[in-house]
């Protein structure tokens, strides 16, 4: 599904040559949903950036269900890709109406018409939408995204980066500015969403026990490398205190 073919990325910070990424090879089968974790510096970003077409790699090639998009940039990929960031206050336009953002999400990748955008059934759908969430937002259909919380808001980005089920879900550390109790509800909602449209997924992060808690592989960033990678039953054996040991030994 994914496939990462000999990438690297080199910055040239003030004439300081730094490798971010040094000769890394992936393949993401579809449907899996991929925690990956590191120190900072590791990488995580980096390789984040380049699938999403934030960045080129210096070397290298990304195909995504076999279609080369090395050099396409993010608008080229957003028909593909559904992103959602650290920030809650990223993923939507906080002076518009909840529905406003989700309908402008539902018609992001559709064929652009001279028609009225908004119909009188979207509240419904959208209503019994919000429902999913299991967070009452669907009783906050005409309230500025703005004045809601970061977790709510949040659930909501996960909705719109959903919508139109993208062939990948890119996280970025999407739970991180979140209060414990609430990216734990934001978690779930996630696994639920990403479980009912077999999305492909990757997740970064920082948590080890959310790393090894949810998705189905988890891959481990150390200098530009790939220095671990696990999946199914091994994964799922795999403790806590035995990732933070391969952590601080590879470390």
């Amino acid at each position: 599904m994914i496939k990462l073919h000999n990438i690297t990325k080199v910055f040239d910070v003030d004439s300081d040559l730094k490798i971010a990424l040094n000769n890394i090879n992936l393949e993401i089968e579809e449907g899996e949903f991929v925690t990956v974790i590191g120190a900072n510096g590791s990488g995580k970003s980096t390789l984040f950036n380049l699938i999403s077409g934030n960045y080129f790699p210096t070397k290298g090639r990304i195909l995504i269900n076999d279609e080369d998009v090395t050099k396409l940039e993010l608008n080229k990929r957003v028909s593909e890709i559904g992103v959602v960031f650290q920030d809650p206050l990223s993923g939507t336009a906080k002076d518009m109406s909840v529905i406003e953002n989700l309908i402008l999400a539902n018609i992001r990748n559709k064929r652009r018409t001279l028609k009225w955008g908004f119909k009188k059934d979207d509240n419904e759908f959208y209503k019994n939408l919000l429902k999913t969430l299991n967070l009452g937002l669907e009783n906050n259909l005409n309230k500025k995204i703005g004045t809601l919380s970061g977790g709510q808001r949040q659930a909501i980005t996960l909705l719109m980066a959903t919508l139109s089920n993208p062939k990948l879900l890119l996280l970025d550390e999407h739970t991180a500015a979140l209060d414990p109790k609430t990216a734990e509800t934001v978690l779930n909602i996630t696994n639920q969403i990403v479980k009912e449209k077999n999305l492909t997924t990757i997740m970064i992060t920082h948590n080890m026990r959310d790393a090894l808690n949810y998705g189905n592989r988890l891959i481990m960033l150390k200098d530009g490398e790939i220095v671990f990678d696990v999946k199914g039953s091994e994964k799922e054996s795999l403790t806590i205190k035995e990732l933070l040991f391969k952590f601080e030994d590879i470390e």
